[in-house]
């Protein structure tokens, strides 16, 4: 699905926290689902096209990110994201959702479900930000260089040279096949971030505010947390280790089942989505 196909159909609608751009398909049980920095809604694309038939499938775009409009110098934090997704929700009339979550929109799930936890129905994570793993060894040199000032420069070379992004100094090791990423999808994640300054500086406050602090104080109420969980993993991801799904497996109170994929890195919803799919709509059933 290329970007203008997916976002034809996308929405927003006023919260306290801003005006908050999504995309749904479908009908029915509502599932959540949550992307990570630097991207948006267009990750779950294909979740959104192939789930539909069995859930409402909304996928928000997070404070700093993609369509969402927020005012200057609002709190950004993944914590001030949970929030927003319960605000997003009592907007839309929901009460109950299935979460997903990939990268840090999983670590905003895990805070959601925390501080949230009668609004989920079930909760599915993906390689993300765990406990004190956050930011993770691997993308703390990206953390450096945003907190120096170097995001513009950034973004500028990924959007004028393609492969930049694609190269193993930028997003190349969250894909398995990073040659295969279309200009039209890294068009689609980092265009929103350079439409003015101040998105620009969204963004330098949402990685500016990374702080395990807030998954960790969190580890009580998701040992209370009772719901289903499915925890779906690629093995090799530099980011996020396979010993990280060990720990919430041990960690959710509720049925909790874990899925590894070998060989699959921490974009796979999109490398792999009808592999994942498959999971989901098990799961769900």
């Amino acid at each position: 699905m290329i970007p203008g196909d997916f976002f034809k159909d996308a929405r927003s609608i006023e919260t306290p926290s801003g005006r908050i751009g999504y995309v749904e398909r479908g009908s029915g049980p509502v599932a959540l689902f949550v992307h990570g920095v630097l991207l948006n809604g267009y990750f779950w694309r294909n979740q959104l096209d192939n789930l539909s038939d069995v859930r409402r499938c909304i996928a928000p775009d997070l404070l700093a990110h993609g369509r969402t409009e927020i005012g200057a110098n609002q709190e950004v934090s993944v914590t001030a994201n949970a929030h927003m997704l319960a605000e997003f929700l009592d907007a839309l009339n929901i009460d109950q959702v299935d979460l997903v979550g990939n990268d840090s929109g999983g670590g905003i799930c895990q805070i959601f479900a925390a501080v949230f936890p009668e609004r989920v129905r079930s909760i599915t994570l993906t390689n993300c930000d765990t406990h004190d793993n956050w930011p993770p060894e691997a993308f703390k040199p990206f953390v450096k260089l945003v907190a120096d000032g170097g995001l513009p420069g950034l973004l500028s070379a990924m959007l004028q040279d393609k492969n930049v992004y694609r190269s193993a100094q930028a997003l190349g090791p969250a894909y398995e096949k990073p040659e295969a990423v279309s200009d039209a999808t890294i068009e689609a994640y980092l265009q929103p971030h350079v439409r003015t300054p101040q998105r620009t500086h969204d963004l330098e406050s949402f990685v500016n505010a990374f702080d395990n602090e807030h998954t960790v104080l969190i580890e009580p109420q998701l040992r209370a947390l009772g719901v289903p969980a499915l925890i779906v993993w690629g093995d090799d991801d530099v980011y996020f280790d396979i010993k990280w799904s060990l720990w919430l497996e041990r960690t959710l109170a509720g049925p909790t089942l874990r899925v590894v994929f070998t060989g699959a890195r921490i974009f796979f919803p999109e490398e792999r989505s009808q592999q994942f799919n498959r999971e989901l709509r098990a799961f769900w059933s």
